[in-house]
Order: C-alpha cells, then structure tokens, then sequence
C-alpha cells in the first residue's frame, strides 16, 4: 500500500508539465526550484517504477498460490517446491521494494513540500521592484506643523508603551494602555462587524494555538518554522495568522458543492519571530512580534476563485474607506510572493508622520495549493467525482499599522488625535485628547 501523495502542488502536473512548472516558478526567482523539480522528478520515476515491480510480484504470487496446491495432488512435488522457492524469493524482493518504496515516497513529499505555489498567469515576474500599482484612494491629510510619528504621538499621550513591553517580554511587544487599548478594541469590533454584518463571513473565534498538521496545511510549515513562536513540549505553536486555523476548520472534509462558497472572519493576535527585524525602519508599530490581525478566509469553487480574489481584496479596501485612510493596491509580482501564495494584492497605507507605505494587508489566492496539503475537497453535485476547493484569505485589517495610520493622520495641532466618524461608535469619542 502507497502513502497518498495529493499535498501541495499536483504531483502530476510537475510530471506531465516540467516546463510549465519551471516556467511559472521561474517568476519567483528562485535558482533552487529547478534543481528541487529535478530531484522530485527523479524520486517519482523510481517510485513508480518499484510500484509497477511490485505489482508484477503481487500478481505472480496470486497466480502461483492455488498452482502449488493442485501440483501436489498431481504427484509433481518437485514442481510444487521450485514455486514455493520462488514464492520465497518474490516474498523477499517485496520485502525490499516496500522497504525502498517508503524511502522514496517520503523523499517526493519531502521534495513537493519544498515547492512553492504557482503563480498565476497574470503575476508580472520579478521581484518587489516590479510589483504594480492596481489603484490607489483617497488624499493625504494637509498639517500647518511638521506631522509627528506614532511614536512621538503615543508616547505623548500616554497610550503606547514600549518600554513596559520590553521589561515584561522583550522589544517588539507594546503594551497599549488607556485610549490606546480602547482603540485597539474598536477596531477589532468595527471590522468584525463590517464583515460579518455587511460582507457576508461568518465570525468564528479560534485557538491562538495550532499543532503541527495544522501549520502544514496552510503551508507556513516546513518553509516558516524559524519564524514561529513554538511550544515544543506539547507539539504546538502560537499562531502567526488567524489564516491557519481557520483553514484547517475543514481539514480532511469532503463539503457539499452546494456549500460554496464558505466565508469566516475571525480575530486572533499573531505572533512572529521576524528574526532580523530591526533598526528605525522598524521603530514602534511597524514591526512587531505580537500584533492583532482580523482575518477573512473563503473557500470556492475553481472556477469562482478569480472572481472570489477581486470581491475578497474589496472588503478589506472599504476599511479603509470607511476609516478615511489614503491607500494604494498593489499586484505581487512572483519574487515577492509567500510560499504558498498564486496571486496576491497587498493593501498599503499612507502613514504621514512615518512617511512612508505601510503595509495592512495581504487578500491572496492559493488554488488547490493549500486544499491539496490540508486534503478539503468538495464535491461539485451528487455523483460527480470530488475535487480540491480553493481557498483565499485577506486581512481585514492587520491592526497595529492601521493604528500608525491614525495617529498619524489624525493629529491635531493641540495634540489630541480626531478619529473617524466610522469609529465613534465603538470608541465612544470622536478623539483622543491631548494630555
């Protein structure tokens, strides 16, 4: 027996389409992929050699059994015993077939483990310096002052506070404090709400912990493992997405196609190592180890996840709109996309006192890449033969950056920080006030 060999890209695709296959990956730029599609392509050749030996073997054995039996009834002993020896020796060779098999089958997943998704057709290649800008809304606030950071701002008013953060952790974990944390926690509601209200995703609250096959599935393991917080004792990891466990929701599911589309919104904190981050480019919010995310996640039809994609980027882009923050689109080129990723827009917002594009989002489409890992499929009517879902996922928003956004946008010359009429509600003020 063979282990199913259906996770990540399409084994036979890459045997069907070498070509096809370099060529899409070539546009991530990576030089490894050939030598990893070469190996994999060498792997899977003996395995399927061993699996049409052993076959053969199996077949033989089957023809010979009742053969030894009516020998010995006919008197033809010796006959009976010539089969038996090579019965011996066919027992032995599958012996050592499965032996090798299970090497070899480990070594193709091993292999199609370390590939990344294809990109989609329309992925420029390249790397970052090629992405392209989609579109772009909104102005950026006019100040009578030189517009100060978050940082400065946060400080200031008494609502960020790195170095409490540092003592009770370590640099990169802020605590919030006042207005601070009451913000943060408007946030969350306002855009869970949107979601889950107006956008159609139904909110779920997931473990902030995942297992192993967990973070498999969802592709961040094995390429990410460095860049995960881990509990080794208990096999488990802190989550760096709300991506993870809601795609694993349905993990070795086979759902009913008149299911589809499904939709989940969720919040968790997400934890990364971002091993390397530091400097003055990654000062305050920008970069940090703990942050709060809210997360769609959607599961399709193929042929609906293109259009899925478009619609998904949509309603992370109405927070933005909605909260009056300047951004921009743009499409990934293939060097600058995840591992597991076919076509990605990253949101950016306008963040004045930092000057800078930050970015508050990432709405991905990964096809069957994830589904095939996570083994989710769906079967399109009754009777039809089951097929791989595909899966989206978009952050609606990532909260820390949208918080430098509107400390920096939102500054006033007296001190305090307006906030949008869209917060109110939630905030319970329409500013923060000066100290």
């Amino acid at each position: 027996m063979t282990t199913e060999l259906n996770g990540m890209l399409d084994l036979r695709l890459v045997r069907d389409d070498p070509a096809l296959v370099r060529e899409r990956l070539g546009r991530r730029g990576d030089s490894r992929v050939s030598e990893i599609i070469d190996r994999l392509l060498a792997a899977d050749e003996e395995r399927r050699a061993l699996i049409t030996e052993v076959g053969a073997l199996r077949s033989r054995r089957n023809e010979v059994s009742p053969m030894v039996g009516r020998l010995r009834k006919e008197g033809r002993a010796a006959e009976a015993d010539a089969l038996i020896l090579e019965m011996r020796q066919v027992g032995d060779r599958i012996a050592e077939i499965e032996s090798r098999l299970a090497v070899v089958e480990g070594e193709v997943r091993d292999h199609l483990l370390q590939l990344p998704n294809l990109p989609e057709p329309d992925v420029p290649p390249g790397d970052a310096s090629a992405n392209v800008v989609v579109r772009e809304w909104g102005e950026s606030p006019e100040f009578g002052f030189p517009p100060q950071s978050h940082l400065e701002i946060g400080e200031r008013l008494g609502i960020l506070d790195f170095p409490r953060g540092a003592k009770i952790t370590g640099s990169g974990f802020p605590v919030l404090v006042g207005a601070g944390a009451r913000l943060e926690r408007a946030l969350i509601n306002f855009m869970i709400d949107m979601h889950a209200r107006e956008h159609g995703y139904t909110e779920v609250w997931p473990p902030f912990l995942i297992n192993r096959e967990a973070a498999l599935g969802t592709g961040h393991l094995p390429k990410f493992g460095e860049d995960m917080y881990d509990v080794p004792e208990d096999g488990l990891y802190l989550v760096p997405t709300a991506e993870v466990p809601i795609t694993n929701l349905h993990a070795g599911e086979l759902l009913h196609g008149a299911d589809l589309p499904i939709r989940y919104v969720a919040y968790t904190p997400c934890f990364r190592r971002e091993a390397g981050a530091h400097g003055r480019e990654t000062r305050g919010l920008i970069r940090v180890h703990q942050f709060d995310k809210v997360e769609m996640v959607r599961f399709e039809r193929p042929e609906d996840s293109g259009a899925a994609l478009e619609e998904l980027t949509t309603h992370a882009e109405e927070v933005l709109r909605r909260l009056g923050l300047r951004y921009r689109v743009l499409l990934l080129a293939g060097g600058d996309l995840g591992f597991a990723n076919a076509k990605t827009y990253d949101l950016e917002v306008w963040a004045p006192g930092s000057d800078r594009w930050l970015e508050v989002s990432s709405c991905s489409l990964y096809g069957s890449f994830q589904a095939r890992r996570a083994n989710i499929r769906y079967r399109p009517a009754p009777g039809q033969s089951p097929e791989f879902v595909h899966t989206l996922n978009g952050s609606g928003l990532a909260l820390a950056r949208v918080m430098v956004a509107l400390l920096e946008c939102g500054q006033l010359p007296d001190g305090s920080v307006r906030l949008p009429a869209s917060l109110v509600p939630y905030f319970g003020a329409d500013h923060i006030p000066a100290p």
